[in-house]
């Protein structure tokens, strides 16, 4: 381990390892700083096995290195890819299927095999620009470790290093509720009488033994047919401390016990059991940065070609209400394709300070869409190659020439907006006329 790096990449989540790799691909020397056991974030340690969308209206939108390990994951698992051409499908069924042990066993090749340094079971406790450099204290299992770097791309998910720096950012007075993710099994959907589990579960709110949202709102029937896989609304949480955190983790694993106690009361459902489960709790919303500009739900429905586009995003508007009881879901009109500039990423009042993943800066409809695994992979990839070139040159990451950047992205991979270009409608699907539900 190095004394000084050019980068140091902070939190290993969908965002975090494509910019670790990207970073040590150009050159950089580089570390990456993981607070969990595994890689991956919320495609592995919190159980959302499903990222996306890397297509839009049949072609490939985002590729690069998130997808290209995506991709082996799902070969060396022996799975199979989603039919992309069939835009039409609902969004959810063109989301990639992945094996969470294998992704991150990939994912940690990937990362050694770039030439970055990984440290797991890590976390950074102190952030200091002075003005040359980033002074960084790690928390480690052998006590604390200062070290310093050139270039800081908080990956965190939260913008924890930008707190620490003593940046602002900005959090939502109404959040969206997490997820705790687990898998359901040993029952008969078919067996079942719903209508009578139905009027036990809603007697069940009723006496306080569950919460309206514990099946974010489902029927009992959605809620077994789908085996509680992303079924659940864990209301009120947020991120940001260690407090916070932990009040998530005792709420999400609170449901998870209301639930199995109340289904294993039931008729029918006396063998019903966890084939498996997350052990961290998703978390769609806590806090962001106050960037140099902020996306807009109209820049993203719109499609929005930002002049500093570094990646695009695709994902319908997927605000899910802060009481849990329900979700908005806006499909984007055919051919709109979002992208997301280089001054969303960058904090105001910082410097060679870079964050990518959804505390990026957007208001919170955008945010609800650009949040996805897909997006925070190629925003991870471009933050990563802007973050090796300000290293390079000794530039602000504000002021590296996007041709620059532009040109490591295409070579590894990555496809930067305006490299694709949607058809009309009709001369695309020439009897399709309608835009997708």
């Amino acid at each position: 381990m190095r004394q000084h790096y050019d980068v140091v990449v902070v939190g290993g989540g969908p965002a975090g390892w494509p910019a670790a790799i990207q970073a040590a691909l150009l050159g950089a020397s580089t570390l990456l700083v993981e607070k969990n056991g595994a890689l991956g974030g919320t495609t592995t340690v919190a159980g959302v096995a499903l990222p996306g969308l890397f297509h839009a209206w049949g072609r490939q939108i985002i590729g690069g290195i998130g997808w290209q390990v995506v991709l082996r994951s799902v070969q060396e698992a022996g799975g199979a890819l989603p039919d992309f051409s069939d835009w039409r499908q609902r969004h959810w069924r063109l989301q990639v299927p992945v094996v969470p042990g294998v992704l991150a066993a990939l994912i940690d090749d990937a990362v050694v095999g770039s030439g970055a340094d990984l440290l797991l079971h890590t976390m950074v406790g102190a952030a200091h620009w002075d003005g040359s450099v980033w002074r960084l204290t790690l928390a480690t299992k052998e006590g604390l470790r200062p070290l310093t770097a050139d270039v800081v791309v908080d990956c965190t998910g939260e913008a924890d290093v930008v707190a620490l720096a003593g940046v602002p950012r900005r959090t939502n007075e109404h959040r969206q509720p997490g997820t705790i993710m687990f898998r359901l099994e040993g029952y008969d959907l078919a067996a079942l009488d719903t209508d009578a589990l139905q009027r036990a579960h809603d007697a069940a709110v009723a006496r306080g033994d569950l919460l309206p949202a514990d099946l974010a709102h489902k029927s009992v029937a959605a809620f077994l047919r789908a085996h509680g896989e992303n079924a659940t609304h864990v209301v009120g949480v947020q991120g940001g401390t260690s407090a916070d955190r932990t009040a998530t983790e005792l709420a999400g694993r609170r449901l998870l016990l209301r639930v199995l106690r109340f289904l294993r009361a039931q008729p029918g459902l006396e063998e019903v059991g966890l084939a498996a489960w997350a052990t961290e709790t998703g978390v769609r919303e806590s806090w962001s940065i106050d960037g140099h500009v902020t996306i807009t739900s109209h820049d993203y429905v719109t499609g929005r070609r930002w002049p500093d586009a570094l990646s695009h995003s695709f994902y319908p508007i997927d605000v899910h209400r802060p009481d849990g009881a329900g979700i908005d879901i806006r499909p984007l009109p055919y051919g709109t394709l979002p992208t997301i500039p280089r001054r969303a990423l960058v904090p105001r009042g910082s410097q060679r300070l870079l964050v990518a993943g959804r505390a990026i800066s957007g208001d919170q409809e955008a945010a609800s869409a650009f949040r996805v695994q897909a997006s925070s992979m190629a925003m991870g990839q471009a933050a990563g190659a802007l973050a090796a070139r300000a290293a390079a040159t000794g530039a602000d990451v504000l002021e590296v020439p996007l041709e620059d950047v532009w040109a490591q992205l295409r070579r590894h991979g990555a496809i930067v907006p305006g490299d694709v270009v949607v058809p009309p409608l009709e001369q695309d699907h020439p009897r399709r006329t309608a835009s997708p539900a």
